[in-house]
C-alpha cells in the first residue's frame, strides 16, 4: 500500500498570526470550516498542507525537533524579499551544492528556505 505525506499539524496558541505569516511569506491559502477548530493552510503548489491546531495550555511552542523546509531556487533573492516583508532569515549557508537559511515562525517553530531540491 502506497502512502504520501499530505499534512503537517502545528500546535499553536497564535492561530491568526500563523495564518497571516504563512499566507504572506509562503503563499498558502487559508481554509476555515465552520465548527472546525483546525485551520488548514494549503500550498499553492503540490506541497503538503499545514494544519494549525490550537495548543493546549501545557503544550510548549517552538519545538526544535521539527523544521519546516521550503524549496526555493534562489535563497538570497527569497530572503531579500522576505526581509522587505518583515521576515528576517539568518546567515545564508552553503553546503554540498546548495544554500539554505533559517528563521522562526510566530510560534517559534524552526523554518528554513533551501535550494537543495534544485541542486544539480
Amino acid at each position: 500500500m502506497e502512502t504520501s505525506l499530505g499534512r503537517l499539524v502545528i500546535y499553536t496558541s497564535k492561530i491568526d498570526q500563523m495564518v497571516q505569516f504563512y499566507a504572506k511569506h509562503f503563499g498558502f491559502s487559508v481554509l476555515r470550516t465552520e465548527g472546525d477548530r483546525i485551520v488548514e493552510l494549503r500550498a499553492q503548489t503540490s506541497g503538503i498542507s499545514l494544519l494549525l491546531h490550537p495548543a493546549a495550555a501545557k503544550q510548549k511552542e517552538g519545538q526544535v525537533l521539527v523544521k519546516l523546509v521550503f524549496d526555493v531556487e534562489n535563497v538570497a533573492a527569497f530572503c531579500e524579499v522576505a526581509k522587505g516583508d518583515g521576515l528576517d532569515f539568518g546567515k545564508i549557508h552553503k553546503a554540498g551544492g546548495y544554500e539554505f537559511a533559517n528563521a522562526k515562525d510566530p510560534s517559534r517553530n524552526s523554518i528554513q528556505v533551501s535550494s537543495r531540491a534544485f541542486r544539480k
